[in-house]
């Protein structure tokens, strides 16, 4: 049988795909370059990086996988899910059955990470910290859990509920908001991959703040998402009977995400933040949007703060302001790695509304991680992300 996980000058990575589909994946095998040298500052014309995505079963690791399948440079070699271990990728996700170049799942133990160069970790949070401290020093790592979000250990341990186990590791891991870590991010080895909520509030706020337009009090921020944004394991609350028709708040006054949105308010501000935010679920797949609350500093004015974020954004990619008046709406960001934001006047004097809306599983998780590997290998960080969002 042929061995889908690795390029022939290594050992396979993971278990052998099942014969019936043998031929194919070893076509694919034999296409894959030579990896870049350890240490080396990017992926170099013709090498193909050798990517594993840890916890691939779920809907993170799956979005990554299905992103990567237009990746010129990146190359999928090992994909695990410890309960779906040695089944096929589109035994998991039918809908990627033409996903014909990957590997099996294989549990994490039985993967060699010798034939690895880098890895999108998409594990649940508090599992992460020693996988990723035990990985070889040559693998970049983009981790998706919130395990190296927190940059004080204390303050993960209090939201979390359990002492962090690789607080060495903490020190060296860099904050991935790729807008505005950008340089900081390509120079790190790990890179904390923001959550889905503090990439829609920072990308808007985090501007207004470093101009001292809002004030740094009073910010209120009524959150939206849809219900993948609490993964693929079976939850009650989850059933489709408990969440169409109806819209519920949750994680009132202790979401996991407020330290992290005013961890990075806090930098922005130079000054400690405190926000009130209240999330809620929607009865909808996939969409978030984010209605930030703010007090402008005397004198300024909601057109100020619409034109601000227009000049901090106007060359990027990913983070669009829409015409004045226009309502960002998550239909137009469904499948997409951008953002949409505006703002309006309040009519609450001195006050405005800043809306922002991203897809919560692409933006908000596996798009923007892929942003951030890209960064670390010195390709175009759009590199696989242009595509446009689907409607209706």
């Amino acid at each position: 049988m042929a061995i889908a996980c690795c390029s022939p000058s290594v050992r396979a990575a993971c278990r052998p795909t099942r014969s019936g589909r043998s031929g194919r994946r070893s076509a694919a095998v034999q296409a894959v370059a030579a990896a870049p040298a350890a240490g080396a500052a990017g992926a170099k014309a013709g090498e193909q990086v050798r990517v594993a995505v840890l916890g691939a079963s779920g809907y993170t690791g799956e979005e990554v996988v299905r992103l990567l399948a237009l990746h010129p440079s990146f190359k999928v070699t090992a994909l695990t899910g410890d309960r779906q271990a040695g089944k096929e990728f589109s035994e998991v996700f039918p809908h990627l059955v033409t996903a014909t170049d990957v590997p099996t799942l294989c549990k994490i133990e039985d993967l060699d990470f010798g034939g690895v160069d880098a890895v999108f970790c998409c594990l649940p949070h508090a599992t992460t910290q020693e996988v990723v401290a035990g990985l070889p020093s040559h693998i970049k790592v983009v981790d998706l859990s919130a395990d190296f979000r927190l940059r004080d250990v204390n303050t993960y341990a209090e939201w979390y509920g359990g002492e962090h186990k690789a607080p060495e590791l903490q020190k060296e891991v860099v904050y991935g908001l790729t807008e505005l870590h950008r340089e900081a991010i390509k120079k790190a080895r790990v890179v904390a991959n923001p959550g889905c909520y503090p990439t829609s509030v920072q990308l808007p706020l985090v501007p207004l703040l470093e101009a001292g337009l809002i004030t740094a009090e009073d910010i209120i921020i009524d959150a939206k998402s849809g219900v993948s944004g609490a993964g693929r394991s079976a939850k009650q609350n989850l059933l489709y009977s408990e969440v169409a028709e109806g819209i519920n708040a949750y994680g009132v006054t202790k979401h996991r995400h407020m330290p992290e949105i005013e961890q990075g308010l806090s930098d922005a501000a130079g000054a400690p933040v405190r926000v009130s935010f209240t999330p809620h679920l929607m009865p909808m797949t996939r969409g978030m949007e984010s209605a930030c609350y703010v007090k402008m500093a005397s004198g300024v004015t909601a057109a100020d703060l619409r034109q601000k974020l227009v000049e901090r954004y106007a060359d990027e990619k990913f983070v669009h302001v829409l015409a004045l008046g226009a309502v960002p709406q998550t239909h137009h960001v469904r499948g997409s790695n951008y953002n949409l934001i505006n703002v309006f006047e309040d009519r609450i004097p001195g006050r405005a509304i800043v809306l922002s809306v991203i897809d919560n599983l692409v933006k908000g998780a596996s798009g923007q991680a892929i942003q951030n590997m890209n960064l670390l290998w010195g390709l175009p960080e759009e590199t696989a992300l242009l595509q446009q969002a689907l409607f209706p």
